[in-house]
């Protein structure tokens, strides 16, 4: 195993297992897994070694994502929209924040869904204009920022300053002037995650703070931010459903029938059920694999892959925590057990943007030959 596994291992099982269910339970921030992941050098995993870092790709995060979700979805998703802000600050952000976020010091989420238009982050419509002395004003509605108030800086979206194009990035601390959650969030599901509604009411950030070109920031978003998203919520999917297939198979196997003097593994139906389970979660991570070989290897088809895997990914942990919810039975439902707890978590997947329903859309128009969006 990779001495960051084993690292990462030794957090899971020290702190963010034990917290689990109390991070559900309470929909509280697991403030306490983030430290420790930050001291252990997994949150500056996939930041550039001359800055400190990790030095680790995609595959490297993939299994992070993939090992913390088993544990707990909300430590997950707060490890993954970091991993997926990061991508962006790495490419574009202030030397300072790069150092600190490879030294597991720094936070970082992405600021992109909006009231306004919704689940489609590719048409900001906050605005951002000239407020004297180099200095830039955002005004934003964000209807969805995971780690809402915890992170240290968002990477957020807005209308161009000057010129052309649907969208700027911007690198905002989350202790700017201005910035103010509406709202707590007490979710069906990834209670602890932080993901809250942030309002920008005449924030005021240097101009430096802009990251790429003034009207660049989707084209960033695509070719950084997107791909990573996308290829770790698969992982966070995968996480899932390996968690309740083990738990549903350590179940069937421990629970006996008395009047039949067989376990619940040997009811032939259970096991078409269990079986079930297996093929689509193997049949995910094949899917994962292929489409990390896919970015690696620049083979003709990546893109084709990174839009179809969070799709696939997550419907089929919705089939598979259904499943465990079944052969589980009356114990499934008993929150002690984690599987009702992951049933929740998985169907996140299916609403967070792009949404399933949307990158459907990408799929077709990608194997059709038309342009990903309208103009």
């Amino acid at each position: 195993m990779s001495d960051y596994l084993d690292a990462l291992q030794r957090v899971i099982d020290e702190t963010v297992a034990p917290a689990a269910a109390d991070v559900d339970h309470k929909g509280r921030f697991p403030q306490e897994a983030v430290d420790a992941l930050g001291h252990a050098g997994i949150l500056g995993l996939a930041s550039a070694a001359e800055m400190g870092g990790g030095g680790k790709g995609m595959r490297a995060a993939a299994a992070v994502v993939e090992r913390v979700a088993g544990s707990c979805g909300s430590t997950a998703m707060v490890v993954l929209m970091h991993y997926a802000a990061t991508a962006l600050v790495e490419a574009h952000g202030p030397e300072g924040t790069r150092r600190a976020i490879a030294g597991g010091q720094h936070l970082t989420t992405l600021a992109f869904s909006e009231a306004g238009s919704r689940s489609h982050f590719w048409a900001p419509q906050s605005s951002a204009t000239p407020a004297g002395n180099g200095t830039v004003r955002l005004d934003a509605r964000k209807s969805w920022v995971t780690s809402a108030g915890e992170a240290d800086s968002y990477v957020w979206s807005s209308r161009p300053l000057a010129a052309e194009g649907p969208m700027t990035l911007w690198l905002v601390p989350s202790t700017a002037a201005g910035l103010r959650q509406p709202s707590g969030f007490d979710g069906l599901g990834l209670r602890g995650n932080g993901s809250t509604p942030v309002t920008a009411e005449g924030v005021e950030v240097p101009g430096d703070a802009m990251l790429g070109a003034d009207g660049g920031g989707l084209d960033s978003a695509l070719a950084g931010a997107l791909p990573w998203f996308l290829v770790l919520s698969a992982a966070f999917s995968l996480g899932l459903m390996e968690a309740v297939t083990a738990e549903s198979t350590a179940h069937l196997a421990g629970t006996r029938l008395d009047h039949l003097d067989q376990s619940l593994l040997q009811q032939p139906v259970t096991r078409l059920d269990l079986a079930r389970m297996r093929l689509r979660t193997d049949t995910t991570r094949a899917f994962l694999d292929d489409t990390l070989t896919a970015l690696e290897t620049g083979r003709a088809d990546a893109m084709l892959r990174v839009l179809e895997v969070k799709a696939a990914a997550g419907e089929a942990a919705i089939a598979v925590t259904d499943l465990a919810m079944k052969v589980g039975g009356g114990a499934a439902f008993r929150k002690e057990v984690g599987i009702e707890r992951r049933f929740r978590d998985a169907r996140a997947a299916r609403v967070m943007a792009p949404t399933t329903d949307a990158l459907l859309d990408f799929v077709g128009r990608t194997i059709g030959g038309l342009p990903l969006l309208d103009a």
